[in-house]
Formats: structure tokens, C-alpha cells, sequence
């Protein structure tokens, strides 16, 4: 028979000095790591899902209200709200509310500063500020706040989030990205600070000015060197490799010259099907305008905007977004309504202050001292509803849930019921 194993005082040492290692290890990694300066506290019970409302109400009274800087109209489309929960997002914290309470069902904070967040897929998505810029991504479910997929990546110090129902984008001035539900990256395009294929990028050095994407197409404005005016490229949202843009089109806009110290005023309003609306400003005597373009970048036609809905200047850089069966822009003077289709021009609301949102089968515009009511088909007032905003006059964007309009006035969050 064999004799037992016996420990030597060297063994014991060594047993010792690892345990000690591994305590140093551990340590370590909590005080420097992420979640040492993160606090994620989940609902006890998951909010409900909203009913939807079934009519209209003939009078609105604010609910609560929230500051909510990083959801502001700079950062994301609209007010964040899941199938059951309005987010409200400030400094380094993402709070679920109760529509109609606003008291705080869930909260996520970290000690970084929040990027912007955005609703997509019955979830919010948040992004945080570290040494890489705004990089750090984390998915939390809507009705409970738990997290979900998560992910780390390059990007710009300031960047939009955008979801169109398949894809998120984040965009910053030099770099764009594209996730999908699980949070992988679909899309890389813009500067990448360590190519693993040097050349993948179509063009380097552009100042990526505006974007709009769907499940198949992504289209992107962008100035870049050595180039009169702003280029439109039509890309696609998935290549087979993220790192390698796939261009389906792209060309010199001529009219979209750059101002002596700023970029062109042009921007991308829609995307849909094989078309992309892009507004032009205008130049030389030619009025405002809309171009219309192919997937392939080459134009179609154009229309002129009606002198009551033509853009302003300090208008935010805001989409188009779906209401019903139309499309609705905030131009910054009021809301001009295009085909969910073809693009092509509806009905204006001249005076608006945001885009509005769809509520029992009308559109609620924001106007002064209140909330228009619009037939989506004819764009007719039938109803307004008085709001006292106090000293407030900003633009104004809006989301619906349930029977709770949710308006974003500058860095706050307003409940309406």
C-alpha cells in the first residue's frame, strides 16, 4: 500500500500565498470594475402593459413630471416608454415609472455619465460615457428594469440613438453603429480607430450628419474631405461582415453645400421601402424642398415645402416618425405629413411644436396653450385640448401610452392624464 500524502509547511505556505492572490485578484476587480459603481434595483412586480385608450380625452391635467436630460430631443426621437413603463433617464440614472403615478417602479445607475437612451423592442436601451466615448450598453426590460444583453465598443463622445423596430442606431459625428435585439453589432461605419482590414470603410475623415434605417436599408449623410457638398449613401443595416459596409448607392448632393462655419442644414428625413426623403434647404432663391431618392442614391423627384411648414433653422435634427398611416415631420415652424409609402407630401400643421403621437386613431399635436387634435387622413384640427405648459414654449415631443400623453419639454419628462 501506497503511504498517505502528507503536507509539508512549503505546501501550506504556497496554499496560503494563492488564497492571499486570489482575495488581491477579487478585490481588485470589484474596485476598479463595472460593478462595483453599478446599482441595478428590479420591480418586485413587472408594471402591466398599457390598454390602449379607447378615445380621445377632452381634457388633460399634468400627472408628475421628471427631469430626464439624456432622453432630450438632442439625444433620442421621443420620450422613452415601454408597453408598460415611462423612462426617464438623468445623470447616471434609468428610472421605470408608472404612467400615471410616475412613482419609480425599477432603477439602474451607474457612476458614469448616461449618453441617451432609447425605447426598442419593449425595452430601453442605455448607454454610458467612459474613456472610449459613449461605448458602454446595456438593455434593460421595460416592465422590471432587469438587465438584458449588454456590449462595449468604440464610440464618438456624443452620439443619437435611434431604434426603427429591427435596429438600434447610435450615431456620433465621426462613427456609427447598428444593434440588433441581442445587442450584436450589425454595422460599423465611419472612423474605426484599430481596422482589422484596413480600406473596409467606403471614405474616412466624413462628419456623419443625419440617418434613418430600416430592416433593409440604412441611409446616411455624411460632408467628407475633398468634397463640395454633403454625400448620401444607401448602405446595408446587416452585411455579412459588420466591419465591411455593403453600398447599394451613393452621390454628391450638389445642393447641399456646407455654410462658411457650419455643415449643410440638410438632413434625412424618412426612409422607407426603396426611398428616402432629404430635406433641402434653400439656396439661391429656390424655396425649401424635399428630394426623393432611390436605394441606389440616384434622385426621383421634388417637391417644395409649404412656406408655413419650411424648417427653421434652431429645428431639432429629428426624423420623421410612423403615426398610423402617415409619417409626421417636426420641421421647427410645424408638422409636415408624408405618405407612409411613397413619401410624397399630405397636409401640414402649420404652428406645431413637435411632431405628436397617435392616440385612439387621432394624432395629438402640441400647439400653444395645448394639444391638437388631427384627422390623420385630411389633417384637420377636429379638437383641441387646453394644457398649460407654464412659461414653457420649446419644442415639444411626444409619445403615447395607454390613456397617458408623455411630453418631453427640454430636459424634462411631463405626464398628461
Amino acid at each position: 500500500m501506497l503511504a498517505p500524502e502528507r503536507r509539508t509547511r512549503t505546501d501550506l505556505v504556497v496554499a496560503a500565498v494563492i488564497a492571499v492572490v486570489v482575495v488581491v485578484a477579487a478585490s481588485i476587480a470589484w474596485f476598479t470594475g463595472d460593478a462595483r459603481g453599478t446599482t441595478s434595483m428590479p420591480a418586485d412586480e413587472p408594471l402591466p402593459q398599457a390598454e390602449p385608450a379607447a378615445a380621445v380625452p377632452t381634457a388633460l391635467t399634468e400627472l408628475w413630471r421628471a427631469p430626464s436630460a439624456a432622453t432630450d430631443s438632442t439625444r433620442t426621437p421621443l420620450p422613452v416608454v415601454t408597453g408598460s413603463t415611462v423612462v426617464t433617464a438623468d445623470g447616471g440614472s434609468v428610472l421605470g415609472r408608472d404612467p400615471r403615478s410616475g412613482e419609480q417602479s425599477w432603477s439602474y445607475t451607474r457612476d458614469l455619465p448616461l449618453c441617451s437612451v432609447v425605447a426598442s423592442w419593449n425595452t430601453a436601451v442605455a448607454v454610458y460615457r467612459d474613456d472610449r466615448g459613449c461605448s458602454q450598453v446595456t438593455e434593460l426590460a421595460g416592465a422590471t428594469g432587469e438587465r438584458k444583453a449588454q456590449r462595449t465598443s468604440d464610440a464618438d463622445d456624443a452620439i443619437r440613438l435611434s431604434s426603427d423596430g429591427t435596429y438600434v442606431t447610435s450615431r456620433g459625428d465621426t462613427r456609427m453603429e447598428l444593434w440588433r435585439s441581442d445587442m450584436v453589432r450589425t454595422l460599423e461605419y465611419g472612423r474605426v480607430d484599430a481596422p482589422v482590414n484596413p480600406g473596409s470603410q467606403p471614405r474616412t475623415g466624413c462628419t456623419l450628419l443625419s440617418s434613418g434605417s430600416t430592416n433593409a436599408r440604412t441611409a446616411v449623410l455624411e460632408q467628407c474631405p475633398g468634397e463640395t457638398a454633403a454625400r448620401l449613401s444607401l448602405i446595408n443595416p446587416a452585411p455579412k461582415d459588420a466591419s465591411e459596409p455593403e453600398e447599394y448607392g451613393s452621390t454628391v448632393v450638389p445642393e447641399l453645400v456646407p455654410g462658411p462655419d457650419a455643415p449643410t442644414a440638410g438632413r434625412i428625413i424618412a426612409i422607407t421601402g426603396n426611398i428616402v426623403a432629404l430635406y433641402i434647404p434653400a439656396e439661391n432663391g429656390a424655396p425649401d424642398r424635399v428630394g426623393l431618392y432611390d436605394d441606389t442614391a440616384a434622385k426621383i423627384s421634388e417637391f417644395i415645402l409649404p412656406a408655413v411648414s419650411s424648417p427653421t433653422r434652431a429645428s431639432p435634427n429629428v426624423p420623421a416618425t410612423k403615426a398610423g398611416s402617415v409619417l409626421t415631420w417636426f420641421t421647427g415652424a410645424g408638422v409636415q405629413a408624408f405618405d407612409a409609402n411613397s413619401l410624397g407630401p399630405l397636409w401640414t400643421v402649420p404652428g406645431a411644436l413637435g411632431s405628436g403621437a397617435v392616440m385612439a386613431g387621432r394624432l395629438l399635436v402640441p400647439v400653444p396653450d395645448g394639444i391638437s387634435v388631427v384627422d390623420l387622413a385630411t389633417g384637420a384640427s377636429t379638437a383641441d385640448i387646453p394644457v398649460d405648459r407654464g412659461d414653457y414654449d420649446g419644442p415639444i415631443q411626444m409619445s403615447v401610452i395607454g390613456d397617458v400623453v408623455v411630453e418631453q419639454r427640454g430636459s424634462d419628462v411631463v405626464a398628461l392624464g
